[in-house]
């Protein structure tokens, strides 16, 4: 036992171990861009990238939708009758809702 013990203290004691054992604990808990930081703006990164393709995609639908309605008069009246709830001077509007 005291021959391993005596092997390993000195090994502790090492300049080298040392140094490599600081800038470990350094690079763990102290530095501004330790690896839990760099773990968790990595994690944020991949939920961006996702919401970025989501609204990738929206931004397509709303561009297909854009000229769908601005194809015509008719269907830009239509658009905002459905959507703005505009009429014009001598129509009433009536809202159903349905309970669903």
């Amino acid at each position: 036992m005291k021959k391993i013990l005596s092997k390993i203290i000195p090994f502790f004691g090492n300049f080298f171990f040392a140094t490599a054992f600081s800038l470990f604990v350094w690079m763990i808990f102290i530095d501004p861009n330790d690896f839990i930081s760099q773990f968790k703006l990595t994690r944020k990164l991949h939920i961006l990238d996702s919401e970025k393709l989501y609204y990738i995609q929206k931004i397509e639908e709303v561009k297909v939708e854009k000229n769908q309605i601005f194809g015509s008069h008719a269907q830009i009246e239509k658009y905002a009758r459905e959507h703005y709830l505009m009429k014009k001077q001598t129509e009433d509007i009536y809202i159903v809702k349905s309970k669903e």
